[in-house]
């Protein structure tokens, strides 16, 4: 058995030659060093990844609990035209905090960071449960969010610290099972206690749960992290003024994009200020990176040094994009074409919610038997390009069958990449920098899931808007409601079928041809992803681990194996 092969381009260190000589030295004694103890998971390792799991449920869940409770919400609190931040305040506090986390694990250890954000997370939901106006639930769902963006992500970067990287596919397929079960149970849950019992409670009921995984945590994640630098120290090395900027540049996009095609036009000024001040943010953010304005930059210029980790980045926005892309846009069809009521649109999706758990698993069975990552993109990408394809196919006559299978074609293909693609993107950066990776990671995923939603609702409207000018409806009041974004909020069987016969017929074509354009368009990106994917350049995942992060215990046998960068073992 031999050390892994790491290539010295992938290697992200920004030190002289000489440096970067010594550097591949010691990284190959520690590889050296390491084959005798190969990788055996322990009993404390089993322990922590239930804890994690169970934290991870309640972020799932969290994401989709609220959709069928928020007619409920709008009638008790009056939320009027601020409905969209239930999900918006979530959604905009989890993707803008997330490179700051990557920072504070590193400077204050994942365990304390991560009960933080439990803590966070908790105390966000005792403030929706508890929330007598709509300002309080909307401030209770951003804290939600910055605890449920906290918990996914270090989460990630603290199995990744246990776990060698030709290993942590299985961890991302367990991750895609716990997120799938709880984003298809959510809505079940929600109306559960909605028809049961008050709203409340789907708020009211994390605080037992997170306080169990809180506990478990506490009691089993203990790993090691540096205490070389004094508590100044590490408050002077944060990078707050990227920060203030990233948050700041992300808000003002999310902002736009929350009414673009709705409250305001996309060609309003209302839309296109904060976001174009939003792209000229991060720009700045861009250059300040580059700048060595801060010692500890959140996403440093190594981590797209090579072109196979820029096309990895691109590729993470783009599956990200069409996940939701899917998600948001699949229920348009079952409501406004095919007339399903909420719970059999809800049953319909479960293929696109559950089938990417198989794929997830495939995925990663690939990665850690052959180390390869490559194959399985290009298979993924394929499969989403083609099923994409054949939703375009879906009109009013498409049989369960039908719709079904198509959903599973592109269900397994996100699944494969869900699993492989943060291992992959890991694979170029040193472990050092493993906290600021998988939050840099995140944070692409994050944003493409906010234009995976933006995208495809603004050709949606726009494609309703140029059929109805067609003469598509030829009842003016129908059009005028269905125009200028009202198509999607009003896309539902009760809507639809309150018209005469020949009205629905004309509203159901229009639905029909408006969500055969937006998935035209999603298989162009597919297609991209998909060519992207082509020219990736594979590199042998480690099979050993070589951080300073690991266990925080002294005569575990998995343990010996861990060294510091520069081959020293952590004792």
């Amino acid at each position: 058995m031999t050390g892994s092969r790491i290539e010295l381009d992938a290697i992200t260190s920004e030190a002289p030659q000489n440096e970067s000589e010594n550097l591949q030295s010691d990284v190959a004694e520690v590889h050296r060093e390491a084959v005798p103890h190969p990788f055996k998971p322990s009993v404390r390792l089993y322990a922590i990844i239930v804890g994690l799991g169970i934290t991870n449920l309640l972020a799932a869940l969290e994401n989709t609990v609220v959709s069928v409770a928020a007619p409920v919400l709008l009638t008790d609190l009056q939320l009027g035209d601020n409905y969209i931040w239930i999900t918006n305040a979530l959604f905009l506090s989890s993707t803008a905090i997330l490179p700051l986390f990557g920072q504070l694990c590193n400077m204050f250890g994942r365990r304390h960071v991560m009960l933080a954000v439990i803590g966070i997370f908790v105390l966000g939901s005792g403030i929706c449960g508890g929330a007598s106006t709509s300002g309080m639930l909307i401030a209770g769902r951003a804290v939600q969010g910055v605890g449920s963006g906290g918990i996914i992500m270090v989460t990630s970067i603290i199995l990744s610290d246990l776990i060698p990287l030709r290993q942590r596919g299985n961890v991302s397929a367990i991750l895609m099972c716990i997120f799938g079960i709880g984003s298809a149970l959510g809505p079940f849950i929600g109306g559960a206690i909605v028809s049961s019992t008050t709203w409340r409670w789907i708020f009211y009921l994390n605080l037992p749960i997170g306080g169990v995984s809180f506990c478990v945590l506490f009691a089993v994640l203990r790993v090691r992290y540096s205490k070389g630098m004094s508590l100044w120290e590490k408050i002077k090395s944060i990078d707050f003024v990227s920060n203030g900027i990233l948050v700041a540049s992300t808000v003002s996009i999310l902002y736009s994009l929350s009414y673009a095609g709705t409250r305001y036009p996309w060609r309003s000024w209302h839309t296109l200020v904060p976001l174009l001040m939003g792209f000229l943010g991060l720009l700045i953010f861009g250059w300040f990176q580059r700048t060595g304005f801060s010692a500890e930059p959140l996403m440093p210029p190594r981590f797209f040094r090579t072109p196979t980790s820029i096309i990895l980045a691109i590729n993470t926005f783009l599956f990200a994009a069409l996940l939701y892309w899917c998600i948001f846009f699949l229920p348009v069809y079952f409501h406004g074409v095919k007339l399903y009521s909420p719970r059999r649109a809800g049953v319909a999706l479960l293929p696109i919610s559950l089938l990417g758990i198989p794929g997830s698993m495939l995925g990663a069975v690939a990665l850690t038997r052959w180390g390869r990552y490559k194959p399985v993109h290009i298979l993924a990408f394929a499969l989403q390009t083609l099923g994409l394809g054949l939703f375009t196919l879906q009109n009013e006559e498409t049989t369960v069958a039908q719709w079904a299978v198509f959903q599973c074609i592109v269900s397994l293909g996100l699944g494969m990449v869900f699993s492989t693609m943060l291992p992959a993107f890991q694979a170029f950066i040193h472990e050092r920098d493993l906290a600021a990776c998988t939050a840099a990671w995140y944070f692409i995923r994050l944003f493409g899931h906010v234009w995976g939603v933006a995208i495809p609702g603004a050709v949606f409207n726009d494609r309703v808007d140029v059929l109805l000018a067609e003469g598509f409806i030829s009842d003016p009041e129908v059009a005028r409601i269905i125009s200028a974004g009202g198509a999607y909020q009003s896309a539902s069987a009760a809507f639809v079928q309150q018209f005469p016969p020949a009205v629905q017929t004309e509203v159901r074509a229009v639905y029909r041809e408006a969500t055969h354009r937006i998935f035209q368009v999603a298989i162009a990106f597919a297609g991209i992803a998909f060519i992207l994917s082509l020219f990736d350049k594979e590199i042998e995942l480690r099979k050993t681990l070589d951080t300073e992060f690991g266990l925080d215990e002294k005569d575990q046998d998995t343990d010996r194996g861990l060294h510091t960068e520069r081959g020293i073992r952590m004792e």
